[in-house]
């Protein structure tokens, strides 16, 4: 009879490639021996990249106290010198009494105490405050946030090493923590010392493939988990700065891929592919590395395959609802937890379109989830409501955008406009910029579209796709939220109730070249119609299914572009990596992303 064993932490490899691990001496008559696992010297890392303020940031360490950078640096992009693109403009930053270099900025609450605490700062900080803190320029990714306690066999210090405290634990945890645990371990020896697969990797196995919005699918073999399991697969975070655009980010995480990959070959182990796991925002930041790294649109480079999870493909409208209007709370739709949830959430981002365009006017990366050249148009639409016959009347006189969906956002004089510029610089830092805060906008702006244009899309011939199509990783798989019951922003729907006995004709005309004369509760304008007449235009709910953030119409953009898309219901945006059914459908896209490789 064999003696009892104990599992000890992971070994780690030594630089001249062998693998320490460290236990505690025992005496003599302590019989149970330690239980280290030893993974494979073939290793291809999956590495997790989160969605938009899911990394934690804080003051750039080469800011010396009181200051902060001057200007952006000219970045190059793929099919551009770095002397094609256009410096931001200088910012000015007399005022960072707030900020000191590598202090915390941004760290999204932990639990219902933090979030309590975090929704109280974040609501007494004014326009001003927010923008000072909130600077792209101002920011670095903070590799210090909560990475929980020991899981997996990994110790804390291996954990951060791997950049875990770079993410949001709250939301990513269960991702981390389940694909680090779950990955490595696929056989087993029952007690007959036969060769069995693990339980864990049996549900995977037989899991009903209408949990992941498909009918069918093919199914994993256990001669692939055979293939499989000859790799070892540590799992990292790769967090980046996402006030700044999603090709700066992209190349910060080609620079932890270079890393990532060298320190494991400085190790003596063979690791020459990674596979990317992204959220939201994230699949942006690795398509557009992926991008950056491929010789051409068909290269896979060095990434085995990408997953995406709820990435807004195409944008979303519910971007521009929170830079116009302010962000908006909980619904009636939603349970009393997730409510409070959502009222934390505004209270952090913004209630008003005074604090959101303080911070978002000038931060490319958000800007950058805006309704892109390739999003279903008219998604902006101006209605009015008269009362006939004891009935509602609806007339609809605009759909926008009519041309280049970025001359809409740089448009700052429509009474619909997406940025007040009286509200880009609360806190004077654009002063003495030449051309002002509304220049800043305007630089921010051409970076979202030069990413939406030249990065994530690529050309293609005929007069169905003048604006090309959607670029891709070549081995890329998707799921998406598509729930009724979790409807998002599809279309923005202006409008206003025409009054009983209005004098006047409303036309589209008048509509259009209306003058906003004050801004309303709950995101609402009051415009004025050629001096005679006013109407409180207000922002309808969201009108699409989706996962409460995401519309169909965006996350389905990725159809007919990756190898396989998965439709789903049953979970928000912000939690999908914790929805256990998308957990065993990333897991399955992994074992199904090996099988590609020779």
């Amino acid at each position: 009879m064999s003696e009892p064993t104990r599992p000890i932490r992971q070994p780690t490899p030594d630089t001249d490639g062998s693998l320490v691990a460290h236990t505690v001496a025992t005496p003599k008559s302590f019989k149970v021996r330690a239980k280290v696992t030893v993974g494979s010297r073939k290793v291809i890392p999956v590495i997790f990249v989160p969605g938009i303020m899911g990394s934690n940031l804080r003051v750039r360490l080469d800011t010396g106290t009181g200051s902060a950078p001057m200007a952006t640096k000219a970045m190059s992009e793929p099919g551009q010198s770095a002397g094609a693109h256009r410096a931001a403009p200088a910012r000015q930053t007399d005022d960072q009494s707030n900020v000191v270099p590598g202090e915390p900025v941004w760290r999204p609450p932990n639990g219902s105490i933090d979030g309590l605490k975090e929704a109280w700062k974040w609501e007494r900080r004014n326009p001003a405050l927010r923008q000072r803190l909130l600077d792209p320029d101002l920011l670095e990714v903070d590799g210090n946030g909560d990475v929980g306690d020991e899981v997996a066999g990994l110790s804390c210090e291996e954990m951060r090493a791997r950049g875990w405290g770079e993410i949001h634990l709250d939301s990513y945890g269960d991702v981390l923590e389940k694909l680090q645990a779950h990955l490595d371990t696929t056989f087993r020896l029952n007690r007959l010392g036969q060769r069995e697969i693990r339980v864990h990797w049996k549900r995977v196995m037989q899991c009903d493939p209408k949990s992941w919005g498909v009918r069918n699918i093919e199914k994993i073999t256990e001669a692939e988990l055979e293939k499989y399991a000859g790799f070892q697969y540590p799992v990292y975070a790769v967090g980046y700065n996402w006030l700044q655009s999603c090709a700066v980010s992209a190349e910060r995480l080609s620079r932890r891929i270079d890393e990532i990959k060298e320190y494991w070959r400085s190790r003596k182990h063979d690791c020459t592919r990674v596979i990317l796991v992204t959220h939201s925002m994230g699949g942006l930041v690795a398509r557009a590395c992926a991008r950056m790294r491929a010789k051409n649109p068909g290269d896979p480079a060095d990434i085995a395959g990408v997953i995406h999870g709820v990435m807004p493909a195409l944008g979303a409208p519910v971007a521009y609802r929170r830079i116009a209007c302010g962000t908006e709370g909980g619904r009636y739709t939603n349970g009393l937890v997730d409510n409070i949830k959502a009222d934390r959430f505004v209270e952090i981002a913004g209630t008003t379109p005074e604090e959101t365009t303080a911070v978002m006017a000038t931060a490319p990366g958000v800007l950058e989830l805006l309704p892109n050249h390739l999003y279903p148009t008219p998604w902006l639409l101006v209605k009015t409501l008269t009362r006939v016959n004891n009935e509602e009347k609806e007339q609809q006189h605009l759909g926008l955008p009519a041309g280049n969906p970025y001359d809409l956002y740089r448009d700052m004089k429509s009474w619909y406009r997406l940025i007040n510029p009286n509200f880009v610089d609360p806190a004077g830092k654009f002063a003495r910029v030449s051309g002002g805060a509304q220049a800043v906008v305007i630089e921010s702006i051409d970076k979202a579209e030069h990413l939406h244009r030249n990065i994530l899309s690529i050309s293609a011939s005929g007069k169905d796709n003048p604006g090309g199509v959607p670029y891709f990783h070549p081995n890329t798989y998707a799921f998406y939220g598509t729930d009724e019951e979790r409807r998002a922003f599809g279309t923005i729907r202006w409008a206003a109730r025409i009054p009983v006995g209005q004098g006047m004709v409303v036309t589209s005309a008048n509509i259009r070249d209306g003058i906003c004369v004050s801004y309303e509760g709950d995101g609402g304008r009051a415009v004025s119609l050629e001096g005679r007449a006013k109407l409180s235009f207000k922002v309808w709910g969201q009108n699409a299914p989706g996962d409460d953030t995401v519309p169909h119409q965006s996350a389905s953009g990725v159809a007919g572009h990756v190898r396989g898309v998965f439709a789903a219901r049953g979970f928000s945006h912000q939690e999908c990596f914790k929805d256990d059914a998308m957990l065993l459908l990333t897991r399955h896209l992994i074992v199904k992303i090996i099988q590609g490789i020779k």
